[in-house]
């Protein structure tokens, strides 16, 4: 047998397994349940068997790429198989996790072919992901939220090792975008200086955000704090996170900020139960449905950062939240169907787009959806008011 266990949640979907054995190269995987008990191992035998289904090759293909050019056209056949998968009834959680296992292989063997490129990198560091990306909720619409962390290194390499990373960070991040994953508008990436630091100026910049003044401080840097390690050595941003943990403690004032700025944003829902649409240009009678879902979004962040809960995926912030005993039964089955539903209403339009030939994006026609799918989208857009109400009571006051 190979040691040590490799081991997979029983929650995993199966291109999960393929990945993770072929990854690490290993012929059997020992299955695990929610609770850390063992309940199975899965061989390659029985996994490779689905190699046929368009995922699992998909993947397989990702990880036999030997050129980043192999890789730019592989990413236009994600929407075919979003869309085969909403029509086989799908749920949000797992075509989001689909979208992001996709990425995330993408991400990988990029940024291995950089390194092979660049030469050994001069210090530990880690590709954090921020963002939807950070949260595994992007969409067939999505930009890049990267940067990269490095260990603090003696005062006279800094320079140098700075300009290894950002070298490093300007390939991939090029080959992001030719992969189909656009160049952030705001220069969020790893090829911006900005954000390719050592951990000592990552923790000072989260330090002043916490300590920021202003509502308005905290405007553009909310994406900030859905972090998470996407290829390196995830020590580093678990250092940062333990760091943000310890120095949010009695910060009042920056969760009224946060929550101040969350009640900015309101559904697109009129004061008689219509749909509020854009009454010009070039998304005309539409709504923006991304914005539609973001008080939900800052929501559960809210919350999580509060109750020191250190995932950053909107649904398991919110089931996290539920098992803490922070929401009720009730406030969690409500607001989870509300995020699922609108998720799923994104991804098919979307979907539907690429299928007509064109451009993806978030503005959604309410006159073309039908009666049952209207009133259910007014219901939903209803109860994130409530919930924004609930955040309002909950921060009023808090100094």
């Amino acid at each position: 047998m190979s040691a040590p266990l490799i081991t997979i949640s029983s929650d995993a979907m199966m291109f999960e397994a393929i990945q993770v054995m072929m990854g690490k190269r290993v012929r059997h995987l020992v299955v695990k349940d929610n609770y850390g008990k063992i309940v199975g191992v899965v061989g390659a035998n029985e996994l490779l068997e689905h190699q046929k289904y368009p995922l699992a090759s998909l993947m397989i293909e990702i990880n036999k790429s030997e050129t980043p050019s192999e890789i730019f056209g592989i990413r236009d056949k994600l929407p075919r198989l979003i869309k085969a998968l909403i029509d086989s009834g799908a749920d949000s959680k797992n075509l989001t996790r689909v979208i992001a296992a996709v990425s995330e292989s993408i991400l990988n063997k990029l940024i291995s072919f950089a390194l092979k490129e660049s030469g050994p990198a001069p210090a530990r560091f880690v590709f954090m992901l921020m963002g939807s990306v950070g949260r595994q909720e992007q969409t067939l619409k999505t930009d890049q939220d990267n940067a990269i962390i490095f260990e603090d290194v003696p005062e006279e390499s800094e320079k140098e090792v700075r300009e290894y990373f950002l070298n490093l960070s300007k390939k991939v991040c090029g080959w992001l975008d030719q992969a189909g994953y656009d160049y952030c508008i705001g220069d969020v990436m790893a090829q911006n200086p900005k954000w390719c630091q050592p951990l000592s100026v990552w923790k000072n910049y989260f330090k002043g955000w916490v300590n920021s003044a202003e509502p308005e401080d905290l405007l553009d840097t909310s994406i900030f704090f859905d972090f998470r390690g996407g290829y390196g050595d995830l020590n580093l941003t678990d250092e940062l996170r333990k760091y943000l943990n310890e120095i949010l403690k009695g910060k009042a004032v920056f969760f009224l900020h946060l929550a101040h700025n969350s009640l900015l944003f309101k559904p697109p829902i009129g004061f008689f139960r219509n749909i509020v649409v854009q009454s010009t240009g070039e998304h005309r009678e539409t709504f923006n449905i991304k914005k539609a879902m973001t008080p939900i979004v800052d929501f559960a962040r809210i919350y999580a950062l509060l109750n020191n809960v250190e995932k950053t995926n909107t649904m398991e912030r919110l089931l996290q939240l539920f098992e803490k005993g922070v929401l009720n039964r009730s406030d969690y089955n409500e607001i989870s169907q509300a995020y699922n539903y609108l998720m799923q209403m994104r991804l098919r339009n979307q979907a539907m787009a690429l299928k007509d030939n064109k451009k993806p994006d978030n503005h959604i026609n309410p006159k073309r959806l039908t009666h049952i799918e209207g009133k259910m989208l007014k219901e939903t857009l209803l109860q994130i008011s409530n919930f924004q109400s609930k955040l309002s009571f909950d921060f009023q006051g808090m100094k």
